[in-house]
């Protein structure tokens, strides 16, 4: 062999080699796995988490433990510990659930189970006995032991499983060069997570462990459970309205009525007192409201109030945990005796520094109305006000948590203003709406739009000081205004607005009818709202619900 062949033979050699490195540095990454194979893996439907937990799993005498900040991560965001009872306080769906460090019992809804474990502390983490607590977060826990491997289903998702046509290696990546992470053998039963397009389906083996096999492997495919999904108590789109009496009034007698388009009615049914203590405005007139709404298909979501008991009363319920309960505990109780289909929460005049409390009063009585399969709705003035009145709302929580959020868009100038203006310009109800969507991050399909059925006329004098500012209700408007009186559209606005003189004062207007009604409900397709609520019954024209009904039904047809 001469020298040039050598040479030749070497470059050759070479390139072999370097492509042999380069093979091996690109499949690597598909051969290599987590460095997690020494701590007990964590597998919650269908994905190994354990890289992101932070704290690792921890099994005493047979109880899994997971930590309270891992638990937070992928379960309850809104978890706690409830210092008046030393309780970790955690809700679920359907469950508002406590457990606590020293004694084997997990309150689940007002009712006490007994348990094999309680929470434990080791150094400064919390741990809370998962296996435990099964009922609360709906899911089925195993053991792989062997395996080191701890996998967590929830019973509200698909599961499909098939069989292994013949002997397999589950692959860590979908490749065949990747990591084996298990071997099936022919006949065994596998959960199928997913299929692509390339030919690889994603599975579970029966020892927990999660990889890819080749698609055309398996057969048989079944679905062993159907995914639970949650249906709306209403169809399309929220048509309400408020129907509001005091405590010493009976329920309006409605009967032969019907209001077109609207499918829920809030009458004021519950109030706190001075106490605290939740009173009802029901009796014999309230049963025949709500048997009359029932026969007309309107779901009935009586408002609560807080208004009697005060800020102070109010502050001091929300800020005790049993004072809470036995709130919420009153007002399923009631839903249940009536035969409610859910509640509107109306908590106004609360201390900004009493915000998270209130939100923990959501956050707690959701969960309980859920299982009862009825609605909690709640009512929020818009963003940017006073302390007391705008900024005690947690909005993106109550947006969160609650069925509905309903946004009172209303009193943009009003008892408190010190200049005259308008009851809901339409430019100002969209601009607050746009800050509850894109601030407070609110999904817009579960706000409902309040709509003002009042307006106001100012009589200001001749150096601009307000003398009154008198509500007129809706269905009063043109009989409040002199014949004489030209009105004048504000496109801006999307209201008509009137100005005259009375005598050394000026009076001032701004309309609300069924053409400023009409634009306020279109932002309901522009922002693909909830629907609507209107405050409040009997105070508008003959035409409202018309309007109303004709834009929410244009609406839900897009």
């Amino acid at each position: 062999m001469n020298k040039k062949d050598n040479i030749v033979k070497r470059i050759v050699i070479i390139l072999i080699f370097l492509a042999i490195i380069a093979f091996i540095l690109i499949k690597a990454q598909n051969y290599l796995r987590e460095g997690t194979e020494k701590q007990i893996n964590l597998v919650i439907n269908n994905n190994n988490v354990t890289e992101r937990l932070k704290n690792d799993v921890k099994i005493k005498d047979g109880i899994i433990y997971v930590s309270m900040d891992d638990v937070k991560n992928f379960f309850d965001k809104y978890i706690y510990i409830e210092d008046e009872i030393n309780e970790i306080v955690t809700t679920y769906d359907k469950k508002i659930a406590s457990i606590g460090f020293d004694v084997n019992k997990l309150t689940i809804n007002g009712s006490i189970k007994k348990i094999y474990a309680s929470a434990m502390k080791e150094e400064d983490t919390i741990y809370l006995p998962l296996s435990e607590m099964k009922d609360v977060y709906n899911i089925e826990i195993s053991n792989m032991e062997a395996k080191k491997v701890v996998t967590v289903d929830s019973l509200e998702r698909e599961q499909i499983k098939a069989y292994a046509k013949s002997k397999l290696s589950v692959k860590w990546k979908k490749d065949v060069f990747s990591k084996t992470v298990d071997k099936v053998q022919k006949g065994d039963i596998v959960i199928a997570i997913t299929k692509d397009e390339n030919g690889w389906a994603k599975v579970r083996t029966e020892n927990g462990e999660v990889g890819y096999v080749k698609s055309n492997s398996l057969t048989n495919f079944t679905t062993v459970r159907e995914e639970q999904t949650k249906e709306k108590q209403i169809t399309g789109k929220v048509n309400m309205f408020w129907d509001y009496f005091s405590q010493h009034v009976q329920a309006p007698d409605r009967t032969g009525q019907t209001i077109e388009g609207v499918n829920v009615v809030s009458p004021s049914f519950f109030y706190l007192d001075e106490n605290g203590t939740l009173q009802e405005n029901v009796g014999s007139s309230g049963q025949a409201y709500i048997e009359w709404a029932h026969s007309n298909n309107y779901k009935v979501w009586p408002m609560i109030q807080n208004a009697d008991a005060g800020i102070k009363v109010t502050s001091t319920i929300l800020n005790s945990y049993t004072k809470r309960q036995e709130l919420i505990d009153s007002i399923v109780e009631k839903c249940v005796e009536y035969g409610l289909d859910g509640v509107n929460i109306d908590f106004e005049n609360i201390y900004e520094k009493d915000k998270d409390k209130l939100s923990r009063f959501i956050i707690e009585l959701t969960p309980r109305m859920l299982e009862l399969g009825s609605v909690t709705s709640v009512d929020v003035t818009a963003p940017d006000g006073g302390a007391n009145w705008s900024l005690c709302y947690d909005r993106n929580v109550i947006g969160d948590v609650a069925d509905y959020l309903v946004f009172m868009a209303y009193d943009q100038y009003g008892t408190s203003s010190t200049k005259p203006g308008t009851t809901a310009g339409y430019n100002w109800v969209e601009t607050s709406l746009k800050k509850i969507i894109d601030y407070d991050q609110v999904e817009t399909d579960k706000i409902i739009l309040g709509l003002p059925f009042y307006t106001r006329i100012w009589t200001v004098s001749q150096d601009g000081t307000i003398v009154s500012r008198n509500v007129v209700n809706m269905i009063d408007i043109n009989k409040s205004i002199p014949n004489n009186v030209e009105k004048q559209w504000n496109d801006e606005l999307k209201q008509y607005y009137v100005e005259y003189q009375s005598g050394k004062n000026t009076k001032k207007m701004w309309i609300e009818d069924g053409k400023s009604i009409e634009a306020k409900v279109s932002l309901v397709t522009k922002y693909n709202l909830g629907g609507t609520s209107g405050w409040e019954k009997d105070r508008e024209t003959s035409n409202i619900w018309t309007i109303i009904n004709n834009e929410l039904k244009k609406q839900w047809e897009i």
